[in-house]
């Protein structure tokens, strides 16, 4: 007897429909094809565990089970329960109306009791189950309210193999998982953890990290041990504009491919933040493997990339950013296919000075050899450093400062003026498709946008013959000057705010990088 059951591949952040063929015959043996890896070849042993112990018996016949379309790789245990309800239904076991089952995609690892364990790709399985026209999906209960994100489809979130037989012979009934979408994204984003409010003094500082939500701006935050740059960087969550409802569905596709949402994950509405450990391997940090997966940018997709003392990440870990920073996509290339990831992230980094920490340090002296100051900030590249838009400097916190009781503006304020910054942007590129803020604009929409009076270029071509800017760093300096003017409602770049947007290049003048 033949029968069909559906199961799903994920391949980047997007599923592929597979077709699980399984035929009974006259002969004893078990023939898994379509390119299985080994995890599912190793099924045929769970599924024989998970049978006995939950009074089935594996069938004394010649089983075939044909995995399509039989080109592409399969990988993983997740196909262990679809594979085991067609041994049932084709071994007649389990009655249960073959086209009923077909409307059903079923999903889900076996542990040797019965159990079904969580997978990974819950979500973008269900997506391209709805867009497929699926009736439902079958999967372990831990992944249930990942799937019910998605709407016209009906998710059942079940526990072992006895109770997805009791489903689908309609033995007993079960409830479809429903999640309001609405009520998951209202999130009281008014009390963050880490506050503005919580930080004494620096206030150059949050005008720059301000900027750089504004207009989605990368930063890197110079100074000497202990000034706050760490501290001030784990606040820039709170002063990004919320998500959309698509960039949450965007954001938490990908941690569920990644397997990063844990057992009872449901849709992310706070942007992410990531802060790798400058040990990372370049395949974690941009994705790959064998079977490739998203890596730390793309898991920072829609959020903010943190890098904690820069120079002493490897070298070729930061220049494999340097492409996905500019076109905020990586892809990964292997020998008979390549997947995207989305890796539309901030880039905030931090770093000392100096190995000791305290060049051009105001009251301290700096006790590096000649030379080394340099070579130490030559760990980063030129073309990396200019990617990133503002360059600022960090200094200590006087005591008077630290001690004063005055209190400092609190997040959901400057929250509120980025908000405004960024809805006068969307309007501005309402037209220009993937472009949501000033620092993804193109090179045309640079010229048309950023236009700049007679004493701003004036201003321009002195710094840039002073500090021998690159083009690169002339158009950073015009996307962040339209971006504080956009703080301040202009709708025109002011010389002021050209002035401003020079300052934040400290990188590029002489006595930092040589």
């Amino acid at each position: 007897m033949l029968i069909k059951t559906y199961g799903s591949a994920v391949f980047g952040v997007d599923a592929t429909t597979i077709t699980i063929e399984v035929n009974t015959d006259s002969g004893i043996h078990f023939h898994l094809v379509g390119l299985p890896d080994n995890a599912i070849k190793e099924s045929q042993h769970r599924i024989t565990a998970a049978l006995k112990n939950n009074g089935f018996k594996w069938p004394g016949k010649r089983i075939t089970v044909n995995m399509a379309p039989a080109d592409i790789r399969k990988e993983g245990s997740a196909y262990d329960l679809p594979i085991a309800i067609g041994i049932l239904a084709a071994s007649g076991q389990i009655e249960v109306d073959f086209e009923e089952v077909g409307q059903y995609l079923i999903m889900g690892e076996l542990s040797l009791d019965g159990s079904l364990q969580p997978i990974k790709g819950a979500l973008p399985i269900a997506i391209q189950a709805r867009k497929e026209g699926f009736k439902g999906f079958l999967l372990p209960e831990q992944n249930a309210r990942e799937a019910a994100i998605v709407d016209q489809l009906e998710v059942y979130g079940l526990k072992s193999l006895t109770e997805v037989v009791d489903f689908l012979s309609h033995q007993k009934g079960f409830d479809p998982v429903k999640v309001d979408t609405r009520e998951e994204f209202t999130l009281h984003l008014d009390n963050p953890e880490h506050d503005f409010d919580q930080v004494k003094g620096q206030e150059n500082i949050k005008r720059a990290l301000e900027i750089a939500a504004a207009g989605g701006h990368n930063v890197v935050l110079i100074g000497p041990p202990g000034a706050g740059k760490t501290m001030l960087a784990k606040r820039m969550p709170s002063i990004l504009p919320p998500m959309t409802l698509n960039e949450a569905l965007e954001t938490t596709k990908i941690h569920s491919v990644a397997g990063k949402l844990g057992t009872h994950g449901g849709l992310i509405a706070l942007r992410p933040f990531r802060n790798p450990h400058h040990s990372i391997s370049d395949v974690a940090l941009v994705g790959g493997g064998g079977f490739p997966q998203p890596g730390e940018i793309s898991l920072a997709h829609n959020g903010i990339l943190f890098l904690d003392e820069l120079p002493e990440f490897k070298r070729t870990v930061l220049e494999v950013m340097r492409q996905p920073m500019e076109d905020r996509k990586v892809t990964i290339s292997r020998a008979r296919f390549s997947v995207d990831y989305p890796a539309a992230f901030m880039l905030v980094a931090s770093l000392n000075p100096c190995p000791c920490g305290y060049f051009n340090h105001p009251t301290r002296e700096c006790v590096c050899s000649p030379g080394v100051v340099q070579k130490y900030l030559n760990r980063i590249s030129g073309p990396l450093l200019d990617r990133i838009d503002l360059h600022v400097e960090v200094t200590p916190v006087s005591f008077d400062e630290m001690s004063s009781e005055r209190p400092a503006e609190k997040s959901v304020n400057i929250r509120n003026r980025v908000v405004q910054a960024r809805n006068l942007q969307n309007k501005r590129f309402a037209q220009t498709q993937g472009v949501y803020c000033n620092a993804q604009m193109s090179t045309r929409s640079l010229r048309e946008v950023c236009k700049i009076k007679k004493e701003g270029q004036d201003l321009l071509r002195n710094a840039i013959d002073k500090l021998n800017l690159s083009g690169r760093a002339y158009d950073r300096i015009l996307k962040v000057g339209r971006t504080i003017a956009d703080l301040e409602g202009s709708a025109t770049i002011e010389t002021p705010h050209i002035a401003e947007a020079i300052q934040y290049r400290s990188l590029d003048r002489e006595g930092w990088m040589g």
